[in-house]
Order: structure tokens, then C-alpha cells, then sequence
């Protein structure tokens, strides 16, 4: 493997802020991150056609291309996609696996039964990606539709930031639900991510069409 190997991190693009953070702190110089639209987070039916568009036209470009998505909802679609071209993904079935760590979210999934879950990225786009998404604001009367059955939000925070809990306390308190914070950082994310190879070249992170501020 040489020194000069390059890298590429297809991505959901609401992992754009972290996975950036990741690079740089680490100096991962020779990785470059392509992020699809965030939105798709509620869309998952569109990961996979969207995935395997970016690997066909980025193949010839990148000695190595690595799958910034876990299963998200897709159904095992997006490991057939990896399983097609020999990439690799994140481990785990979403986001919030690999945030908190496979055994460690286990163990809050296990203490916390029915808990809807928050990232910092859900947290700052709460409104935009549940209340309008869901029609909460023009339909409140789906809110129990929706979230009759969970007992409270956990938000497994990525940074330590008062503003971003403030922003999750009144997201569950608009959804009627207990808040419970759990701090893990980036957990496996920035282990699986490290793991890649260092080389001397700058990385760039390449956004098209997403929401990733």
C-alpha cells in the first residue's frame, strides 16, 4: 500500500460536521468525504441508488472507497451495494450505534425502552427533520400517532455544548417526553474512520446538495 494512497468517504450528510472533525483532528490528510443530502435520513429508500451513482463515478478516481453509512433503515440494501463493489460501511444499523458504541448502545437501549433518539445534528435540524417532516406543526394531533408509544428522547450528544442540550430539552418537551443525555463523542465512528491510512495529502470535503450547516 503506497504512502500516497487516496481515500474516499461516501457519506449521508448529516455525518459532514463529525466526520470533518474526525479528519482533521487526526490528520487523516488523505481522505476526502462526498456527502449525499441529509434528508435522506427520512428517505432511506433513496440511500441506495444514490450510493451506488457516486461509487460508479468516483471508482477511477480513488485507490479506496469506504461507505459512510451503517444499514440506515435501508433493509440490507446498502450492505448489497458494498457486497457488489467490495466496500467496506460503518458498522452497526444506524447512526446512533456507531455513536454511542455497539455494546455501549446496547446497554442504553436496554435501560432506556422506547426512547426516541437524537444526535447533535438532529438536534440542531429538530425542527426541519421531525416537527415539518412529520407535519407536527400544521397537524399537531399526529403527535400521538407518532410518538404515543416512546417514554423519553436520548440524545447521545457528540460535543459537550449547553446550547445544543437546551435545543434537546425543548425538542422533548415539544414531543411531551423525558430527555435523558448521553455523552459518547464520536465513538466508533472515529475509530473506524482513524483506522483508514494517513498520508501527506490535504483532504477536501466535497457537499452536493446537502444540509449539512
Amino acid at each position: 500500500m503506497s504512502t500516497n494512497r487516496r481515500t474516499l468517504i461516501i457519506a449521508c450528510g448529516a455525518l459532514a460536521h463529525e466526520l470533518s472533525e474526525v479528519i482533521s483532528v487526526n490528520n487523516l490528510e488523505h481522505i476526502d468525504v462526498e456527502c449525499l443530502p441529509a434528508s435522506y435520513h427520512n428517505s432511506p429508500e433513496k440511500i441506495p441508488d444514490a450510493l451506488e451513482e457516486r461509487i460508479l463515478k468516483t471508482s477511477t478516481t480513488y485507490d479506496q472507497i469506504f461507505v459512510g453509512y451503517a444499514d440506515c433503515g435501508t433493509g440490507g440494501k446498502v450492505d448489497e451495494i458494498c457486497e457488489k463493489y467490495g466496500l467496506t460501511r460503518l458498522s452497526g444499523a444506524h447512526c446512533y450505534e456507531f455513536f454511542a458504541g455497539k455494546n455501549n448502545f446496547a446497554d442504553i437501549q436496554e435501560k432506556n425502552i422506547g426512547s426516541f433518539y437524537l444526535t447533535d445534528f438532529l438536534v440542531k435540524h429538530f425542527e426541519r427533520l421531525v416537527v415539518k417532516a412529520l407535519w407536527l406543526d400544521t397537524h399537531p394531533e399526529l403527535l400521538n400517532e407518532y410518538f404515543g408509544n416512546y417514554t423519553q428522547v436520548v440524545y447521545l450528544a457528540q460535543t459537550d455544548d449547553p446550547e445544543l442540550e437546551n435545543l434537546a430539552r425543548e425538542a422533548a418537551k415539544k414531543l411531551g417526553l423525558e430527555l435523558i443525555v448521553e455523552r459518547n463523542g464520536y465513538g466508533d465512528l472515529e475509530t473506524e474512520i482513524v483506522s483508514l491510512l494517513h498520508t501527506k495529502k490535504t483532504p477536501r470535503l466535497i457537499s452536493f446538495g446537502t444540509e449539512n450547516s
